[in-house]
């Protein structure tokens, strides 16, 4: 087990699956927010569903509606448990609290696996891994 230190951007504590992307994440274009997918056929994480994963990519990008989007998913079930960015944007980081998703970013290291078990403890600025 590894623990990493974090700043925590939007509050609680969840134990998930992480699902890691390389590429910036737009949610107003690359997420559906009525399923979870992503749906943009440039992205990496295309076809795959982002529901109940802890979402792990370098930054978000975008237009200022990828905080509803975020919120929106959230609201039908289908947005993430939590995320882990490098660098946190205000487009993302509002989603985030608007949906009360735990949230961090700048972790010390950012070394995530697809399918990794995280705790993500956004109370504390700690992920754990196994």
């Amino acid at each position: 087990m590894m623990k990493i230190k974090c700043r925590p951007i939007s509050q609680g504590m969840i134990i998930g699956e992480a699902m890691v992307s390389d590429d910036p994440i737009s949610f107003y274009g690359d997420v559906d927010p009525e399923t979870g997918i992503i749906i943009n056929p440039k992205h990496q994480l295309y076809k795959k569903s982002i529901q109940d994963k802890i979402l792990v990519f370098p930054i978000g990008r975008g237009s200022t509606v990828g905080s509803y989007i975020i919120y929106r998913s959230a609201l039908r079930g289908v947005g993430p448990k939590g995320m882990i960015c490098k660098q946190a944007e205000h487009i993302v980081a509002v989603g985030a609290i608007m949906s009360n998703i735990p949230m961090v970013d700048k972790p010390e290291k950012f070394d995530f696996k697809n399918g990794q078990k995280i705790k993500l403890d956004a109370d504390k600025g700690e992920i754990e891994t196994t």
